[in-house]
Formats: structure tokens, sequence, C-alpha cells
């Protein structure tokens, strides 16, 4: 009976409800895709907006194309895509819909996302809303490496759309000379972002293809270009390391239950710059934990919290559905309240980029977070603490 119920549900757009940011700003978003090939670029851009009576909200699932890609990679049957699209389809992001930017003379930070395995570019909207609203510019990445459910581009010819599928690990072939590729593209994708920016604030006309009507040169006097962060989960997670090595200007990364296996051995010890590894309780092995301590101890202000009662999926969005259909599509979830575990996160990543960035801001109230104190975190990671 329980699909039956769903249409029912989906149509009052009442199956997802995603948290509005906490921060001082209200919070714009709008879609940014420049140039005509895979070389180009699509993000999705959260920026602190100004108040704008009548504003719409974007759809959480942009287009029907994704819902079949996420049924693809997360089910394995395009089947439940018709399900998934009732159940979700309609489910609206709480911010402003190419809403009118804030301007800012000191300059916002700006934050590169970097999206997990079969996501894109919209399914961490609940991390990058909230970041937003604390007087971020967070640009999430679409990556174009075959590691999106689905993603596309535009061609020169009006009106005509590349689809890029999601790809499974070629047989035959090793997994990690095929993720070890897909990660390098991912992490120059990611550099390739912070030049965009950097080209829009020295005043180079952009052309965004998608919304003509959201002029991108509106960032031009308002970002801070020394304090750039690369941000990413899972797959995302270690791009964001793996940028660090590709990119002086980006000054530390936060990277979400990261997945350290693409990334090859020789490249630890060219890791510049500290990084937060915020892991959930479930996902990472020891394997996992000894790479990413590597890195904390070749760096003393890297740093490694576990959030206890957490999966891994609920540093998404999709830890903000019901219990039901969570379970249904990953199997267990986490037993930590999910909007609990996005303040811990995103305090973490504010105490830590505050530290980084050099930010004027009062995110140091949150410093003992990075130290694994405080309500359902611990330093390190749990079966490490069991061995001691």
């Amino acid at each position: 009976t329980d699909a039956l119920s769903l249409p029912r549900l989906g149509s009052m757009g009442g199956m997802l409800a995603l948290p509005a940011g906490q921060g001082p700003h209200q919070v714009g978003c709008t879609d940014v895709m420049v140039g005509h090939t895979r070389q180009g670029l699509f993000l999705r851009l959260f920026y602190p907006c100004l108040p704008r009576a009548g504003a719409t909200e974007p759809l959480w699932i942009p287009r029907s194309e994704y819902c079949g890609g996420l049924a693809d990679v997360t089910l394995g049957r395009r089947w439940c895509s018709a399900l998934l699209s009732i159940a979700i389809g309609s489910c609206k992001v709480p911010v402003s819909w190419k809403g009118p930017f804030k301007p800012c003379s000191r300059g916002y930070p700006l934050i590169i996302f970097s999206h997990g395995l079969g996501a894109f570019r919209t399914l961490y909207s609940s991390v990058c809303t909230e970041l937003a609203s604390w007087g971020f510019v967070v640009a999430a990445l679409e990556h174009r490496d075959h590691s999106a459910a689905t993603t596309y581009f535009c061609m020169a010819e009006a009106g005509t759309e590349e689809w890029i599928p999601f790809q499974r690990v070629p047989q035959g072939q090793k997994e990690f000379y095929f993720r070890n590729k897909q990660v390098h593209q991912r992490a120059q994708e990611c550099v390739r972002a912070l030049r965009l920016f950097q080209g829009i604030a020295g005043g180079r006309s952009v052309p965004n293809i998608l919304h003509q009507d959201w002029d991108l040169s509106v960032l031009k006097d308002s970002l801070d270009l020394t304090k750039v962060a690369v941000m990413g989960h899972s797959f995302g997670g270690v791009t964001a390391v793996l940028a660090l090595v590709k990119e002086p200007s980006f000054r530390c990364a936060v990277a979400l239950d990261a997945w350290m296996f693409p990334l090859e051995n020789v490249l630890y010890p060219e890791v510049p710059k500290p990084v937060l590894f915020i892991n959930t309780e479930k996902f990472q092995t020891p394997e996992s934990v000894a790479k990413m301590k590597r890195l904390s101890s070749r760096n003393s202000q890297t740093r490694i919290v576990t959030v206890l009662g957490t999966v891994h999926e609920d540093q998404t969005d999709f830890a903000f559905l019901p219990g039901k259909l969570f379970s249904r599509i990953f199997g267990r979830r986490g037993t930590l309240d999910p909007h609990k575990a996005l303040a811990i996160t995103s305090r973490a990543a504010l105490a830590f980029l505050q530290r980084h960035l050099k930010l004027e801001e009062e995110f140091g109230q949150w410093d003992k977070l990075l130290e694994g104190v405080g309500d359902s975190v611990v330093p390190d990671a749990p079966f490490c603490r069991s061995q001691l």
C-alpha cells in the first residue's frame, strides 16, 4: 500500500521538508552553465540575497531525467524512476529562485562544492543553503566525469542537449584506475570553477547559457577571492582533498565522509593545506581513516571528527526524506535527528573556515566541535578509539 499512497503525498509536495538556512542572510539560488562543450562548467549557485515579494522556490530535482538517473544508480532499476518522481518530483528548496543578489563591499568568501558518486548539483541543497545563509557564495558543481546520476550540456545549436550518463566501472577494468581518472577530472573542474569566478571578479563578461536574465557580473565586486575553500561529500570529499594539491588558491578543504580510495599514495605528501574530515559513524573503514591520519600527521591543523548516530546519506538532502522512503532506498537510517546532524556539520565547517580563511565572524563559538567535543561528536573515528 505504501507505493500506492506515494502519489497522494507527492502531489502535496510533502515528501521532503528541507530546512531553511539558520544564518542572518536570506538565500538565493540560480543555475550557471558556461561553455558549449564538456569542457564547460555546470553548477548551482547559492548566495546571500535581498528579500523579494513573490519569490518562487526551485524544484529540488531539477528535471525528470535526474529521477531516471537516480533510480538507476540507487535502485539499479529504471522503472522506479516514475515512482521516485511521484514521491519527490514536486519537492522544493526553501530558497529564492534567481533572487536579487545582495552586494557586499567586503566580499563574500567562496566555497566550491563537489557531489558524491551518483549524485548531482542539487542533492546537497540543505548544507549549501545553510552555508550561504552565513554569508558565503557556494558553487555546487555537477561533474561531467560520468559520476553524476546524469548531467548534460547545451551544444552551440540552440536547444540541443547532450546528456552524460552515469557510468559503472567497465568490466575487466581495475576500479582504482577508473576512479582515479575521475577524481582528477573532478578536481580539475573545481579549479575551473574557481577560474570562472576569478574571471568574473576581474570584469570578464561570462554569458550564462541557462539563465541570461541572471547576470553573473553582479558578483564582480562582492567576492573575496583570497578566501576560497573547497568542500565535498564522499567522492566529492576526496575530490576536495585533491583540489588542494592542484590549486594553491584553495586555502583549506572540508571533506564530508570522504571516500579516500581513489587518491594515489604518492599524493599524500603533496597535500599542503589543512583538511576538516567530518565522518559519519557507519561509513568509514580503518584503512580509509588511516589515510586521513596520514594527512593529519603532516598538518597539525587537519582535524578528523565523527558524528555519532549517522549514516553516509545523512550528509545529503536525503536525510530529510520520511523514514520509510529513506530506508526503502538506502537501508538503515541514522538515529540522530537530521536537523541536529546538519547543525553539527555546518557549525564545525564554519568554525574551520573562519580559522583558515581568516574570517571576522562569530563562528569561533563552535571551535570545540573541531576537537570532537560536543553532543553526538567524537574526535577521530569510533573504531580507532575502541582500540586504544
